[in-house]
C-alpha cells in the first residue's frame, strides 16, 4: 500500500510539472537539499489512519505541488486546514483578518487562526488527531508565522494531539542577533523571548518551544519534526522559490526584513503600497534632500499603506552598497532616519516596543547612542540566549 502511495505522489508531482510554469530559479539553493515535505516516506506514515489538519500556506509545496493537494492524492484523512495571516493560499494583504471557508480544490474546511481566535479551540481541533505544521519562515520574531506554531503546540499540548513539523531553510539562519523580548511587550508579533533574528528553522524552534518549556504552564506537545536532508547548514544562502508573503517579494527584501520591520513602528513607510515594499524607505518627515522619493498607494499586498498617498523622502536599498552584504541585522537605518527626522516628537509610535522587544531601544535612539552601544547593552540576554539555542540545532551552523 505505501509502495503503491509513494508510486503516486510521484505521478502527482509529474502531471503537476507538466501544467504548470517553471518555478523562478533558486540558484543558491543547494541541489541536494530536500525540505520536510519533500520526504514523503519520513512523515506518511504518521499520518496513516490519522485525521489531519494541516498548517499551510502558499509557501507549503511538494516540488511544484501544494501539500495539501498531495496528501488529498495519496488518500491522507484530510480534515481541517487551519490557515494563518495573509490566508491559506496567501494571497490576503497585510494585517487582513483571514475567515473561515472550504477549499475549492480539495474541499476541506479552512479554519482562520488569524482573526478573532488565533489558538486553535478544542472544537476546532475535535477532528483532528494530527497537526502538520509546514510554513516558510524568515528567521525573525516578530513574523506571525512562528507565533503561529507556537498556539498551534500549545493548543496540541492542552488537547493531547500530536504534531509534525515539516522543516524549511531559514534564509536568514547565520543571523543571531537583536534584543531579545521582554515578558511585558509580549504580543502576537513576538510570543516567547526570542531576538529580533532567532538562527533557527521552525523545526529547532518547535524543539525550543518545547524544551524552555515556553508554552502556556510549562506544557510539552508531542512533538515529531521531519529534518531537510541533503546538507543544510545556517550559513547555506538559500533563494526562497514562493513569495513567503506579498510584502516579501525578492531575496534582497527578505535580508533586509530584520533590520527594516523596526522601521515599522515609526512614522517611516518600508515601502508598503509600493512595487518594492522592505526594498525602499521614507517619509514625509524627512528632508527633501533624501537621494530617493516615493508614494506609497493602496495595491494587493497591502490596502492601507503607511503614509498612503504622501511622498516620502528617504532610501532606495534596491541594491547592495559595494562591499556590504544584505544578510546581517543593523540599527542604521533606524538611526539615520531619526537623526534625519524634521519631527522627532512624532518619529515613534506606540507599535514600536512590541517590535522591539524591549523598553530601552527608543530612549538609546532619542539618547543618541551609537549602534556599537547600543549592541553592547544586549549581549547579556542575547548571549544567554545563545547558549540555550545550541541545545535544539538540528544542523550545523557553517
Amino acid at each position: 500500500m505505501m509502495t503503491r502511495m509513494f508510486l503516486a505522489a510521484g505521478l502527482l508531482l509529474a502531471q503537476a510539472g507538466a501544467d504548470a510554469p517553471p518555478p523562478p530559479p533558486t540558484p543558491l539553493a543547494p541541489a541536494a537539499l530536500q525540505v520536510g515535505a519533500a520526504r514523503l516516506p519520513q512523515y506518511l506514515p504518521l499520518l496513516r489512519g490519522k485525521r489531519v489538519g494541516l498548517v499551510v500556506n502558499q509557501t507549503s509545496l511538494v516540488g511544484r505541488t501544494h501539500l495539501a493537494d498531495t496528501l488529498k492524492a495519496l488518500g491522507v484523512h484530510l480534515t481541517a486546514i487551519f490557515a494563518p495571516e495573509h490566508g491559506f493560499r496567501g494571497e490576503a494583504a497585510d494585517g487582513a483578518t483571514i475567515a473561515d471557508g472550504r477549499d475549492a480544490r480539495t474541499g476541506v474546511p479552512v479554519r482562520s487562526v488569524y482573526g478573532a481566535t488565533k489558538k486553535p479551540t478544542p472544537a476546532m481541533l475535535a477532528d483532528v488527531d494530527v497537526l502538520v505544521f509546514d510554513i516558510q519562515d524568515v528567521g525573525t520574531r516578530f513574523y506571525t508565522f512562528i507565533s503561529t506554531l507556537h498556539y498551534v503546540m500549545e493548543a496540541a499540548a492542552e488537547q493531547g494531539k500530536q504534531v509534525v513539523v515539516l522543516d524549511r531553510p531559514n534564509p536568514n539562519g547565520a543571523v543571531v542577533d537583536g534584543p531579545v523580548l521582554e515578558p511585558k511587550h509580549r504580543s502576537f508579533v513576538g510570543l516567547d523571548p526570542l531576538p529580533i533574528c532567532h538562527g533557527l528553522t521552525v523545526g529547532e524552534l518547535a524543539r525550543m518551544l518545547n524544551g524552555e518549556h515556553w508554552l502556556a504552564g510549562g506544557a510539552r506537545a508531542r512533538l515529531q519534526v521531519v529534518p531537510m536532508a541533503g546538507g543544510y547548514t545556517h550559513a547555506t544562502p538559500y533563494a526562497l522559490p514562493v513569495r513567503p508573503s506579498p510584502n516579501l517579494r525578492t531575496a534582497r527584501a527578505v535580508a533586509l526584513y530584520p533590520s527594516l520591520c523596526l522601521l515599522e513602528g515609526t512614522d517611516v513607510s518600508v515601502g508598503r503600497g509600493t512595487s518594492s515594499p522592505f526594498e525602499v524607505a521614507g517619509s514625509p518627515n524627512q528632508p527633501a534632500s533624501r537621494p530617493y522619493q516615493f508614494t506609497p498607494r493602496p495595491n494587493a499586498g497591502s490596502t492601507s499603506p503607511p503614509q498612503n498617498g504622501r511622498l516620502c523622502y528617504g532610501l532606495d536599498l534596491r541594491q547592495p552598497a559595494p562591499g556590504q552584504p544584505a544578510e546581517f541585522f543593523t540599527l542604521r537605518y533606524l538611526l539615520d532616519f531619526y537623526q534625519q527626522s524634521t519631527d522627532k516628537p512624532h518619529f515613534f509610535t506606540k507599535y514600536f516596543e512590541q517590535l522591539a522587544g524591549t523598553d530601552s531601544l527608543r530612549a538609546q535612539v532619542v539618547a543618541g547612542r551609537s549602534e556599537a552601544s547600543i549592541r553592547a547593552s544586549w549581549e547579556p540576554a542575547l548571549g544567554q540566549y545563545k547558549v540555550a539555542r545550541q541545545k535544539y540545532l538540528l544542523y550545523p551552523e557553517k
